[in-house]
């Protein structure tokens, strides 16, 4: 879809006029950290006018309460905010992380679930590292989205030298390295007779007899790819590289254990290796800059991690078959949030955030863009809202749904002095209203069909793949297709995704999503900003609602 501070403070309103009064705004921002009995939060921005106190009093103004009627259901609509709330606080944690630079790469490292690849591809991986730098790594190839069929396996043998901090991808390690040897073995007569078609088709003269046609398989039979000694390579017809090992993350943190104390933790340590070209034709000669889904070690994972014990133990002649799991048909409504901070190609750090309304197939996300590998600076925020289609199975990503989504309206938020002043420069009419970004202030693009600078157009319809399934603590994952790699968006149809990005985690149910997000600045007719006017009721309803968290008891 488009590309990617609550509480009450005591000041003067943007529209605040100097009567005699004074004014106190109550502004909860997206990240939800609300005031208020038990978490209550409206979103919207609410400017309180009072008449002022004598001088030298610091207290609030006494207000009577709403009736409790009215209270009780605002509350109710809102009473799953403080769980959306606690991930994006979980999030913007960054002290919790820990990653050292150069990082460490000696043991083993697993996928923690099936992995789909840009293709598609469906496997798993288990790379281990040795303290001479040499590396054996695995790759398990499957015919299924759940990686229980498998294809074949890869076996790759090398060595791998880190170099120094990445002056691209900040928090990154580059890294060379060189392969000595890889090796397949086939797990059926149809993945050999696939494989061996594409090879003998495709690659070079010392490669077109890599397998005879007709010839039977044999299990457990190790053929080779590449050898470094005699200088064969086969291994382009089957889009085999190993780039992703030129940018290298590790990072540290603990996972609280359930029934345990707050200091009851495990320590948990993830792998990061570079990104995966979307476009099968870059992909041979692509270098990273983002990100993967990421390895956990053998040793320090998460628990449960039902995948991981099968990987370890798993080589090229034992393939692993994961753990049966029911295929979710994919139900949107509700909010869904970001499990970490995630990274782009590009050099593109964020986090996601996304309300869908299932009634009436509309939706909001916002998208939270930093400069950093932990999101704690800020650079700016979108907001984007549209409608999306009704999804249909996806004949070419098995487990996905198609979806087109349009995006109709988008707001942005300058968080530094960096972005207001690339915003300023942009050329008159093609992002907002020329030279009048200031830091924290939310301005709408819509009437200039988006923004140029930040590269959205407005309005647009992307074409989407999605897909939902429950983690090991029985929680709802909700994964949209990864971004191309190229910057572009998936505006047609044959763009559409065959990979995904990073999960987002379901942090309120369709019937606990608040039906919309309000501003007061956006209130009135329908003008050139395309707002529509607040019915009488829910405005009544969110000053209320204000009125009662900024009441003296």
């Amino acid at each position: 879809m488009a590309s990617e501070r609550a509480g009450t403070k005591e000041g003067r309103c943007a529209e605040g006029p100097s009567d005699g009064f004074r004014y106190w705004s109550w502004e909860p921002t997206i990240a939800g950290l609300c005031a208020g009995p038990r978490g209550a939060c409206v979103r919207a921005c609410v400017c309180v006018r009072a008449r002022a106190q004598p001088r030298g009093t610091d207290r609030l103004p006494t207000f009577s309460p709403p009736p409790r009627a009215v209270y009780a259901a605002a509350e109710s609509s809102l009473r799953w905010e403080p769980r959306c709330r606690q991930q994006l606080r979980h999030l913007q944690d960054g002290a919790r992380i820990a990653a050292r630079l150069p990082p460490r790469l000696e043991g083993q490292w697993v996928s923690t679930g099936c992995e789909v690849r840009p293709g598609p591809e469906f496997l798993t991986r288990s790379y281990l590292f040795y303290a001479n730098r040499l590396f054996k790594a695995f790759q398990f190839y499957y015919w299924d989205p759940s990686c229980r069929e498998p294809s074949y396996s890869l076996v790759i043998k090398g060595k791998l030298r880190l170099r120094q901090a990445s002056w691209i991808t900040r928090g990154a390690t580059e890294a060379d390295y060189h392969l000595h040897k890889v090796g397949i073995v086939f797990h059926s007569q149809k993945a050999m007779r696939e494989v061996a078609s594409r090879i003998n088709q495709s690659s070079g003269e010392g490669c077109r007899g890599f397998l005879p046609p007709g010839r039977a398989w044999a299990p457990g039979a190790l053929y080779e790819l590449l050898s470094a000694k005699t200088e064969r390579d086969c291994t382009a017809a089957l889009g085999f590289a190993m780039h992703e090992l030129s940018l290298v993350r590790v990072e540290r943190h603990h996972q609280p254990l359930p029934g345990l104390q707050q200091s009851g933790s495990s320590l948990v340590e993830e792998l990061y290796l570079g990104d995966i070209h979307t476009d099968w034709l870059e992909r041979l000669h692509y270098r990273p800059t983002g990100y993967q889904r990421p390895l956990q070690s053998a040793v320090h994972h998460v628990h449960p991690c039902p995948a991981c014990r099968a990987i370890y133990r798993a080589d090229e002649h034992h393939p692993p078959i994961l753990p049966a799991r029911a295929e979710l048909p994919v139900q949107l409504s509700g909010s869904w949030v970001s499990t970490r901070c995630e990274v782009r190609p590009a050099v593109l750090f964020l986090t996601r955030y996304f309300i869908f309304h299932g009634s009436n197939h509309t939706w909001q996300g916002y998208y939270y863009h930093y400069s950093d590998p932990l999101c704690k600076q800020p650079t700016f925020t979108i907001y984007a809202s549209g409608r999306y289609t009704q999804g249909v199975p996806s004949s070419k990503v098995r487990g996905g749904m198609e979806l087109a989504f349009k995006v109709t309206q988008a707001r942005v938020t300058p968080m530094d002095q960096v972005t207001v002043m690339m915003l300023n420069s942009s050329e008159p009419g093609s992002c907002g209203l020329a030279s009048s970004w200031s830091t924290g202030v939310e301005q709408d693009i819509t009437p200039t069909n988006g923004c140029l600078a930040l590269g959205i157009r407005l309005p647009h319809t992307e074409y989407e793949l999605f897909r939902t399934e429950h983690d090991p603590k029985e929680r709802s994952l909700l994964y949209i297709g990864e971004r191309p790699t190229d910057g572009s968006s998936p505006d047609r149809p044959d763009k559409r995704p065959t990979s995904y990005q990073a999960p987002l985690v379901q942090c309120a149910g369709a019937s606990e999503e608040f039906p919309n997000y309000y501003s007061l600045k956006y209130v009135g007719k329908e003008g050139a900003n395309g707002s529509q006017e607040l019915k009488p009721f829910l405005v009544a309803l969110l000053l209320l609602v204000a009125l009662q968290l900024l009441r003296w008891d």
